[in-house]
This record gives C-alpha cells, sequence and structure tokens, in this order.
C-alpha cells in the first residue's frame, strides 16, 4: 500500500546506472525537452539566417552555434539528472558560490553589447550571462536553507535565503536586470510559500516589491522606457513589440507558411526574446499552443511527481526549479503579446544563447534528478522519526 500512495519502487541490488536512470526518470518531461529543442532548431533556421547576414556570417551560422550549445545542454542535462539528491545540492552550492562571485564582479568587467544593461562577460568568442547559471543554483541552495529551518534546532535558514535572494536582486537591479531579480524573488517566494509562510509575510513582499518597482521607474530610464511602452495606448509598430503584435497577428490559426514570414527581417531579437512571434507568423496558432503545452507537461508533471516526496529539500528545491522553468517561459510569451513590459528574457530551450541553453540543461538536469523515483521508506518509520 505504502509503494501505491508514494510511488516508490524496490531497490535493485546491483542494477547498472543506466538503467536505473531510465527505470526512475520522468520519460514525459525528457521527451518535451527535446521537442523544445527541437523545435527551437526550426524556429532558429527561419530567424536567424537574416541576422547572420547582417553580421556578415553564413545564413546559417547562430543555427549551429545554437545547435553546439544545445548539445552541451543535453549533456548537462544528462549528467546532472543522473546525480543524486545530495550530489546536486553540494554541486550547487559550490556553482552558486562562483556565480556570485561573478555576478558581483560584472560592474567592474562586464559589457552591455549596446544594449544598455551590463550584463555579459564578454569572452571574444563569445559572452557568458551568470545570471542565466545563478538562477537555479540559487533555488537549490535557498531550498536547502529553507529545508534546514524546519529541523528541530535547525538554523534561520528562511531569514538567510530572504537576505540573500535581496542580495542578488540588488546586484540584478544594478545591471539593470529587473526580469531576472523578479524571477528570484518569485522562486524565494514559492518555495517560502510551500515551506509554511504566512500570507502575511507573502503580502508584505508583494508590497516591498510594488515599492522597488517604483523607485526602479523614478531612477532607472531603462527600466521608465520599457514601462512607459507598456503602458502607452497605441504600440508603435516600428518598435520590438510592434513588430511581434503585427506578426503574430498576420500568422493567424495556421501561419503564412515556412520560411514565408518577414517579421524576422526586422526584429533584432527576432531569434532570441521574441523568437515566439516567429513561431506565430510562420506556423500559426497551432505551433504556439504545442510549445505551451510542452512547457505545461515538464511543470505539472514535475509538480506531481514532487508531491510524493517527503524529503523537504527535494520537495522546496524541485518546485522552485519547476515553477521558475515554467514562469520564465510564461513570462518570455505573455511580454511578445504585450500582457507584460519588455523584459530582455529567453524562452528555455528555443531561443538563442548559449548561457540561456546550458543553464536551462542545469536546471532541467536537477529537476530530473529530483523527480526520479526513488524509495521512500515505510510510514510507520517516517512518523516515528517525525515524532522524536
Amino acid at each position: 500500500m505504502t509503494e501505491m500512495v508514494y510511488g516508490s519502487v524496490p531497490t535493485r541490488d546491483g542494477e547498472p546506472i543506466l538503467p536505473r536512470w531510465w527505470r526512475t526518470i520522468d520519460k514525459w518531461s525528457l521527451s518535451a525537452v527535446f521537442l523544445l529543442f527541437g523545435i527551437g532548431l526550426l524556429l532558429g533556421l527561419a530567424a536567424s539566417p537574416p541576422l547572420a547576414q547582417r553580421n556578415g556570417f553564413s545564413d546559417f551560422f547562430y543555427v549551429q552555434r545554437q545547435a553546439f550549445f544545445g548539445t552541451v545542454a543535453i549533456f548537462t542535462m544528462f549528467a546532472f539528472s543522473l546525480m543524486s539528491p545530495q550530489t546536486v545540492r553540494r554541486l550547487a552550492v559550490i556553482g552558486f558560490a562562483c556565480s556570485l562571485v561573478a555576478l558581483m564582479l560584472l560592474p567592474i568587467l562586464g559589457t552591455d553589447y549596446g544594449k544598455g544593461a551590463v550584463r555579459w562577460f564578454s569572452l571574444g568568442f563569445g559572452s557568458i550571462q551568470p545570471s542565466e547559471f545563478l538562477k537555479p543554483l540559487f533555488i537549490v541552495v535557498a531550498g536547502w536553507m529553507i529545508a534546514a529551518s524546519n529541523e528541530v534546532a535547525g538554523p534561520p535558514g528562511k531569514s538567510y535565503s530572504f537576505a540573500l535572494a535581496l542580495f542578488i536582486v540588488l546586484l540584478l537591479a544594478l545591471q539593470p536586470d529587473f526580469g531576472q531579480a523578479s524571477l528570484v524573488l518569485f522562486s524565494w517566494g514559492v518555495m517560502y510559500f510551500v515551506g509554511g509562510a504566512s500570507f502575511f509575510i507573502l503580502a508584505g513582499m508583494a508590497g516591498l516589491t510594488v515599492v522597488g518597482g517604483a523607485l526602479a521607474y523614478q531612477n532607472s530610464d531603462h527600466f521608465a522606457r520599457r514601462i512607459d511602452g507598456f503602458l502607452s495606448a497605441e504600440v508603435d509598430p516600428t518598435t520590438q513589440l510592434g513588430y511581434a503584435a503585427n506578426a503574430i497577428r498576420e500568422g493567424g490559426f495556421f501561419g503564412v507558411g515556412v520560411g514565408e514570414g518577414t517579421v524576422k527581417w526586422s526584429l533584432p531579437d527576432a531569434h532570441t526574446d521574441f523568437i515566439i512571434a516567429v513561431a506565430a507568423e510562420e506556423y500559426g496558432l497551432i505551433l504556439v499552443l504545442v510549445i505551451i503545452f510542452l512547457y505545461a507537461t515538464i511543470a505539472l508533471r514535475s509538480l506531481f511527481r514532487l508531491m510524493r516526496e517527503r524529503d523537504p529539500f527535494i520537495r522546496l528545491a524541485g518546485t522552485g526549479l519547476a515553477c521558475t522553468f515554467a514562469v520564465q517561459a510564461m513570462i518570455n510569451m505573455s511580454v511578445a503579446v504585450r500582457l507584460l513590459p519588455a523584459k530582455g528574457m529567453t524562452l528555455p530551450f528555443v531561443s538563442y544563447g548559449g548561457s540561456s541553453l546550458i543553464a536551462g540543461g542545469i536546471l532541467i538536469g536537477m529537476l530530473l534528478a529530483l523527480t526520479r523515483t526513488r524509495p521512500q521508506g515505510e510510514i510507520a518509520d517516517h512518523l516515528i522519526r517525525r515524532g522524536r
């Protein structure tokens, strides 16, 4: 009965690693990730040639780079998914410390590539965005802290993790990168809520977010321009939002046809932040719904599997990873249809970008590792431990 309720599986002594991995992994989520990556390459073939021509490269230069970084991301995802939750946590702590140091060095050594926000380190042959890697690693570290705070005589992990989240938000606001800052706060808030936070504390956080947004609007021209453009009654047809809105409108249900879209010639970020507009124009609402379904599959299946977990760390960190992954996709698509102000946020596994793809591989790899089916023990043993 215990195994029926909690989904545990018997341990098979001497079973090889790969068969055990395949038996315990969430195959639906894994398949959805591969489909998203394939759709990203398909859309890259349509969206990136105009940019490659403008920059003097071969037509499929960016597609080839996306295929390379995507392959690295897939192997990274596979490597993390093989790990135990304890190994995931240890590597996350080390990686988080390195990413935090890199984020602190951005104002000194970083570059903005003419986009008004210092978010990248230029490596000559490419660039790296530390906040992309910091995000999933912070979620695991914060989940560990919050879980530890619920133990008897445990540390004040909730307070420590909140202070850490605020420090990261401050560093991101200095870039400025309010989109990633909002995701960091969101991920912490989700884990705090699942860990037993009171409604009043969460309401207070929402109030602080509003106050912070008002201060950012008054003191950051970059932030104010995006908010003003979002609140404007009319969309300037020569802006990225204007081009994206027109492309989605032209696409209709079935699209204008493969290779027949025109938005990719006008949108500078057609292959990254606004790639969903290319999908909507050339393939129509049908492909957009497929993409939404794939993200929903990964998030919902992960959450349902996490509901069976007794380990607080796995439950909290897994919930934070699944929700953040889904919300980032939702924010990217909402910007394209003008439900949210422009954020400069990629669509996971679909948009072009080395940092985004590899960081997505780390996030999904850790999520798959935490949601693998594993023995849960006897209910009586669990209740005895809780009663001590």
